[in-house]
């Protein structure tokens, strides 16, 4: 088991595209996550890592995908493959269920929202980078949808920006397997200093609850 140890001051939970449309039953990409989300209990662990830093009193972000409205990227020159797709889904539609947070996860009072994401990464034309380093944040544990998309692009993009990051790899899924795979265990090992379980991490922050109540 991966020895894991944080430190309160600089470290933050990153929550990533926790919308209804991901991860609730009804939700308009539910369908294509649902299959391998279920396997590795995606939802459960992102809500006991949720609660884990919340408990230990770290500052928990959020990023969170551009929700659509009418009109996005019709004026656009050139569209990736990726946000084609969600605008012809109407993904994570502004004003409907699909694009509000799913319950468990509505930030709580003094959790960070940064600015919408256009794309995959976080960071990316977001206020995400300058909200963590004005709050002191240098070591991040990240959770969310989708593992070989916007996880990964993230994970990416931090580690150019100078962070230490952690994944949780029970506590993110894809739309295969194979996705999984790649992500988890070729790509991000090359970004994130830890690639970790739902057990490790609540436990790494368990101990820091508990080394802060000791003092």
């Amino acid at each position: 088991m991966t020895q894991l140890s944080y430190e309160k001051e600089i470290t933050a939970l990153l929550v990533v595209d926790p919308y209804n449309d991901f991860i609730s039953e009804g939700g308009k990409i539910w369908p294509r996550i649902k299959a391998v989300a279920e396997r590795n209990g995606c939802v459960p662990h992102m809500i006991q890592v949720l609660h884990a830093a919340r408990d230990a009193d770290i500052r928990v972000f959020y990023a969170m995908h551009h929700r659509y409205r009418p009109g996005d990227y019709a004026s656009w020159k050139y569209i990736a493959p990726i946000q084609r797709r969600a605008w012809n889904n109407r993904s994570f539609e502004f004003g409907t269920w699909g694009g509000e947070f799913r319950a468990e996860f509505v930030p709580a009072p003094g959790e960070i929202v940064a600015s919408e994401h256009w794309c995959s990464s976080g960071f990316s034309n977001t206020d995400l980078d300058l909200q963590l380093k004005r709050h002191g944040i240098q070591r991040l544990i990240v959770i969310g949808l989708v593992a070989h998309t916007c996880i990964e692009a993230t994970v990416r993009f931090a580690a150019e920006l100078g962070y230490d990051v952690t994944v949780v790899k029970d506590a993110v899924a894809d739309y295969s397997d194979d996705m999984m795979r790649a992500a988890l265990e070729i790509n991000m090992p090359n970004y994130a200093s830890a690639i970790v379980s739902t057990q490790e991490i609540v436990e790494a922050l368990s101990a820091l609850n508990s080394a802060a109540s000791a003092a």
